[in-house]
């Protein structure tokens, strides 16, 4: 069942690079066929690209917020996979409040992001990470409310 879950997942994932509004549909049909008691990581994930997947940036942190709720849910165990994750989710979580104003809240998230870095290799999906870091910080510099190119 979990394969299949995953499965679902990233076949919604592929197809929001083709129709964001279908691939939205069917994340939300998953996030509430897991319910609340689902595999962490599975709810992490729809969530996570379920930010990702929204027009309006109020709704991309309520996404992220959940992502990262699903994480640290009670008697969760924080383990390496989902560990894997909290760079990219505090990152998402410090964009989408720089992108409805709430700059100190994304200073915040984003020194968070900071301090779980060392959890990433230095390979692509780390250079990725890094790279996503400075660009959310130059915005922020800038006081920007504009989404980020790639976002």
């Amino acid at each position: 069942m979990a394969d299949d879950r995953m499965a679902e997942v990233f076949a919604a994932v592929r197809l929001g690079g083709v129709d964001q509004i279908a691939a939205r549909q069917v994340l939300e049909k998953l996030w509430h066929e897991t319910g609340d008691h689902a595999d962490a990581l599975h709810r992490c994930l729809i969530a996570h690209y379920l930010a990702d997947l929204q027009a309006e940036a109020a709704d991309a942190l309520r996404w992220d917020q959940c992502a990262l709720a699903a994480v640290f849910g009670a008697g969760i165990p924080l383990d390496e996979g989902l560990r894997g994750f909290l760079p990219s989710l505090y990152l998402n979580l410090a964009d989408s409040h720089r992108r409805v104003g709430e700059f100190e809240v994304a200073r915040m998230q984003l020194a968070i992001a900071r301090g779980h870095l060392d959890v990433l290799a230095a390979d692509a999906y780390g250079a990725l990470i890094r790279s996503r870091l400075r660009s959310i910080e130059a915005a922020l510099l800038a006081c920007s409310l504009s989404p980020l190119a790639n976002s």
